[in-house]
Order: structure tokens, then sequence, then C-alpha cells
């Protein structure tokens, strides 16, 4: 799957690229910082990411938000799923949390780019909808008939297994909401611990536009069915995504860049991601993958730049285990990020020897493309 999501950091001034003063999610509130938008791949083993992109805040346009060039995280999210999936990366739904699941442009913009998708909503999301019936996700939650365990009427068990190895059994139904319903063009899917209270930290209200198997329209679609455990598994791999975050701002330095430039930013993130991808090929060294069937990798001729893939990272980098067959293996996503870092556009010449301080000792020189990072 291809989780969509935005994460912010703080940062002083004005003068550095993407700073403004705008919600850090990450602090749950508004200052001044960087928010970037990220995609990551994952399943129920590993997670790495494949794009990311800063929030450019519109005063930093001439027009502001009317400004042409101007995007908000919404658009910036919507494209690079289309570019994960033309760049070759196979998932089964983009995966979202509410702030994307919320807003029907967004759910649109990916319909209409032929992209699956189960994302969050909001309990109070309201609809319009006649006085009767329910008007928003949780109210129609409650709508759903439920005598307990032993009746579950509309409910169906699913089992939930966690990474410690333990498992939970949560209930999960098709709700009716405005015009979405089981065999609408949106399905609105209710999972929670508790139909009975639906208790806020564990229950998921989430709307897809994957069919359910042997409704009417699991014809026609062109996404294979999801029943009701393989969309709450799906929404379930979504945390992977947050554990992602504190692992590259915690222990990789995510937003430790001393740098303005919006070019020297994305390279910053660029190598971040880089080391993250290496940090996975350590641990695989130590637990190999066991063997099950194939999922679909980049192929040949479909990397960003419209080239072949770079091929060379198990020349040059210290041999490891065996490749596992489902995963598409992070050290060769790690040559494609190093393939983004070097880029076209050019940079300010480098200190003069003069310039260096006295009495240090000078390093030995790199080649030119890695010492064009400012």
């Amino acid at each position: 799957m291809l989780v969509i999501d935005d994460s912010g950091d703080r940062k002083d001034g004005t003068r550095t690229a993407h700073v403004g003063r705008q919600y850090l999610g990450r602090y749950g509130k508004t200052d001044n910082g960087v928010v970037t938008v990220t995609t990551v791949w994952a399943d129920e083993r590993v997670y790495y990411p494949v794009h990311a992109v800063p929030y450019t805040p519109a005063r930093h346009f001439a027009k502001g938000k009317n400004d042409p060039a101007f995007c908000t995280k919404l658009q910036i999210g919507a494209d690079l799923a289309a570019r994960a999936e033309a760049a070759g990366f196979a998932f089964r739904a983009v995966v979202a949390d509410s702030a994307y699941g919320d807003q029907d442009g967004f759910r649109a913009g990916l319909a209409e780019a032929g992209l699956p998708f189960v994302m969050a909503l909001r309990p109070r999301r309201g609809t319009w909808a006649r006085d009767a019936d329910a008007h928003t996700p949780v109210d129609a939650a409650r709508a759903l008939a439920w005598g307990g365990p032993d009746d579950p009427g509309d409910w169906q068990p699913v089992t939930r297994t966690f990474r410690d190895g333990h498992a939970e059994t949560w209930w999960a139904a098709d709700a009716t909401l405005g015009g979405w319903g089981p065999d609408g063009v949106r399905r609105l899917v209710v999972a929670t611990a508790d139909p009975a209270t639906l208790p806020d930290k564990v229950t998921w209200y989430l709307v897809t536009n994957l069919p359910r198997p042997g409704g009417p329209r699991e014809a026609g679609s062109p996404h294979p069915a999801a029943g009701l455990a393989e969309i709450v598994r799906l929404y379930g791999i979504r945390n992977w995504i947050e554990q992602g975050y504190k692992q590259v701002k915690d222990e990789l330095g995510w937003a430790d860049f001393q740098v303005r430039s919006d070019i020297a930013i994305r390279r910053h993130q660029a190598l971040v991601n880089c080391a993250f991808s290496f940090c996975w090929d350590a641990w695989f060294a130590d637990h190999p993958a066991p063997s099950q069937p194939a999922a679909p990798q980049p192929g040949p001729g479909r990397g960003e730049r419209g080239a072949s893939r770079r091929r060379t990272a198990g020349a040059i980098l210290a041999a490891g285990a065996a490749r596992g067959p489902r995963l598409a293996h992070p050290v060769d996503h790690a040559a494609a990020l190093v393939d983004r870092l070097v880029q076209s556009a050019s940079a300010p010449a480098a200190a003069s020897p003069d310039q260096l301080s006295r009495g240090r000792l000078r390093p030995a020189p790199l080649h030119p493309e890695l010492t064009d990072y400012r």
C-alpha cells in the first residue's frame, strides 16, 4: 500500500525556503516551520520512503494562493500518488488519515487518476441527507444493528494481528451515509473494538472506492474487490508512517539541516531517506524474509527519470542476506534516492582554500557531484 501524510518541524526565521506559520502536526499547534508531504510504501513487514516534497506556504508566492505555482498539500499528495504509480510501484490502495480523507476533491482526484484508496473520516464529518437519515459517520455506525458478540447483527468479526504477535478481535460493517453504501461508488466502512459504545480511540470510519465482494460493482470495477477484513488490514498498516517519522526525525536527523535553499533541503531529505533504506538493509541481513509469493516491483525502464533503474547498488555495498521475493529491496531504492540527489540546478561556488580557517586540517577532496550541496 501507499501511505500519504505530511509532517512539520519547527524552523525559525523567514528566509529559509518553505518556512511559514502553519499547523505542525507533530506538535499539535500552529507555529513557524516547514511541512513536507511524503509517501511511504508499506506492507506488514517493511516500509520505506518513496517521495518527499516540501509544502510552500502562499506567502512565498507573488499572488499568494492565486499564484499558478502555488500547490496545496492535497494537490501535492495526489501528485505524489500518481508519480509513485508512474514510477512502477505496485500498491493495493492509497491510504491516508482524515486530513486527506475528509476532502471531497482529494478523493475525486485519486479516483479520476484510477487509483484505489482507503482513507479515514472524522466521526462527525457532516453530509447532506434526509432528516430521518444519518448525517455523520458516527450516526451511520449507530444505525447498524448490534446485539452483542453472539448476535452481531450487521457487524462481522475481523482479527487484527499486531507486530508484537498479539491479536485482537475487532468488528467491521458496511454503513450507509448519504449516497455512500455497500454497493455505492463510495463505501463507508466502520471498524471498532466495541460496536456498542464506538470508543473514539479504537473506532475507524473509512471511505473506500474498492467494491464489495459479490456486489454489483465488482465485475465492472478496475480494482479487485475488498472484504471488510482486508479494508481494516490496509488501514491498520497506515500506522507504519508514524513509526517512520519517529525514526527519520529522532534518529536520522530529518529536521536537523542548516541550509536555506529549496534544493539543499530536498537533498538533505533524500540523504536521510537513503540512510533509512540502508538501515533496513542492515536489519534484513539478520532477519531474512521468508519465502512468499513475489510482490510486483518497479519494472525496468520505469524509473522516475524515464531511464532504466540503476542496478549497481548490490555491487558497491557489502553483501547481505538474499533478497526476499516480497520486498522491493531497500538498497535498490536507496540507489534511486541517490540518483535524485544529484540534480541539474547550479549551486554557489565552494569556499576557496584561502577562505578556510587557518590551522585546520583540510579534508580530502570529494567528487564534484557530492560537493554540490549548497
